[in-house]
């Protein structure tokens, strides 16, 4: 039987995970090849060497199912983790809803969110081959200052480009980031081509995660080899790095004597949902559950509900190598809604295929309807979400009212990914009832998708 009593569960330190699970050799079926964006065929470890330290390029392409973490790694994780998992039983009482809502909390880092999951291994691998420097991009702010906390740690000069929304809706992040060190650029900017080229055609243009992560590219690989390339979400390693997540939830939910039959995440790259859910996928491909496992996306960027599975570019200008992934589009301009770490053009590949294995199921919100479950959320358990954590709560509740109408029980997990509280701003907004709910720009989307890379796929089998 489930507890009855305890709101929270907590774990000791030296429950901190030992080892990074790792899904690539239990997928359904392979990934498909990560292409070069010059030659489209397969690329090698040299091909990235430019741009990351070894280990983590073998990190990317490993066949093993665990990878040993570091134990300054696990070091400086003991600083916030384990995280707590808590039972949201006011929510639950506001709601009337049989169904049973646990949330995995990630706010309690020094910055607020998941990031330093794998920003600190990012620094940590980055520190041991006598890097320097390292430029990265950052969306909403929170993985811009986990780097720039990482590299404070492990000494390492953080460059940041920030897309110029967040960039002015969210200045205290920007100042976070500055405090660890950082220097923060709002892109697109003139310090490189492909900022250069977006303003020429748009003087006011507001950027996208694909731009800035374009920009940050860019500066490393013309860096002669001084400056390394940093990224918060999308590529192998990173949800490789997030899956501590997961792996503490599952022996807090043994604790609760419960097990979901839901878990939900936000979803813009793809690091937070699969920190959470790639353990629990592992139980249910290894011990044949019928677990389901949700992807809350915004309606303004929806890669999955509405994009195609297909080779992509990772950024906006088509520097990065070419991935098959769930694409809007490379070049899409996303609105700019508050939740700025959600607009990402495609979905991690890792993400993708489950999603078309039909292991994830994905469904997009409107940004009202976000913030009205943020606000409900706050008011029941007393945590300001940020805004993209709040389109997990906004696909839980929707489950229990969903179960409440089915009168069932539902055990429902979702990954409370970070706080707000640099984002009242929006929350502002909100109030003032002149947020804007962005449908899908069908028209632009499609142009979008006809200027994609051409993949000759079989050519490749």
């Amino acid at each position: 039987m489930p507890d009855q009593q305890h709101v929270k569960y907590l774990l000791s330190e030296d429950q901190i995970p030992r080892a990074w699970y790792n899904i690539i050799p239990d997928l359904p079926r392979p990934l498909s090849p990560v292409l070069h964006p010059g030659t489209k065929q397969p690329v090698t470890p040299d091909d990235l060497a430019p741009l990351f330290p070894m280990a983590l390029i073998m990190q990317e392409m490993s066949p093993d199912r665990y990878i040993e973490i570091p134990e300054p790694v696990r070091d400086v994780y003991r600083q916030w983790r384990p995280s707590p998992l808590y039972r949201a039983r006011r929510l639950e009482k506001a709601l009337d809803t049989p169904a049973r809502i646990y949330y995995k909390y990630e706010g309690i880092s020094p910055v607020g969110s998941h990031k330093p999951n794998t920003a600190v291994a990012q620094a940590f691998y980055n520190k041991e081959e006598g890097v320097k420097k390292i430029a990265t991009e950052t969306g909403a702010g929170q993985w811009g200052s986990s780097l720039a906390m990482a590299g404070a740690f492990f000494g390492i000069e953080i460059e940041v480009f920030m897309v110029k929304i967040s960039y002015q809706q969210k200045p205290y992040r920007r100042s976070m980031m500055q405090a660890y060190g950082a220097t923060v650029h709002a892109s697109p900017t003139n310090l490189t081509n492909a900022g250069r080229s977006m303003l020429a055609k748009d003087p006011n243009n507001m950027g996208t995660l694909g731009l800035a992560i374009s920009e940050a590219v860019e500066r490393a690989a013309t860096s002669g080899g001084t400056v390394k390339y940093s990224l918060g979400s999308v590529l192998n390693h990173v949800l490789l790095h997030q899956t501590v997540i997961g792996e503490e939830s599952l022996l807090q939910m043994a604790m609760a004597d419960d097990y979901p039959d839901v878990v939900i995440g936000c979803a813009g790259g793809g690091s937070n949902m699969a920190g959470l859910i790639i353990p629990f996928v592992r139980e249910r491909l290894g011990k044949d559950l019928n677990t389901r496992f949700l992807a809350a996306e915004p309606t303004a960027c929806p890669s999955m509900t509405k994009g195609v599975y297909a080779y992509d570019f990772g950024d906006a200008v088509g520097m990065t190598p070419i991935m098959k992934m769930a694409t809007l589009g490379h070049d899409f301009m996303p609105p700019g809604i508050h939740a700025g770490g959600l607009r990402y053009h495609g979905m991690s590949p890792i993400m993708s295929l489950l999603h078309e294995e039909g292991i994830l199921e994905a469904q997009a919100y409107h940004q009202n309807g976000i913030f009205e479950a943020a606000v409900q959320f706050t008011r029941s358990e007393g945590i300001v979400p940020a805004p993209e954590s709040a389109h997990a709560i906004r696909a839980a509740i929707d489950e229990a009212l969903e179960a409440k109408e089915a009168g069932e029980e539902r055990v429902i997990l979702f990954n409370l990914s970070g706080h707000g509280h640099f984002d009242m701003g929006a929350y502002d907004s909100y109030f003032a009832g002149q947020l804007q709910d962005y449908e899908y720009p069908v028209e632009e989307v499609r142009a979008a998708q006809g200027r994609m890379p051409q993949v000759d796929e079989a050519a490749l089998a």
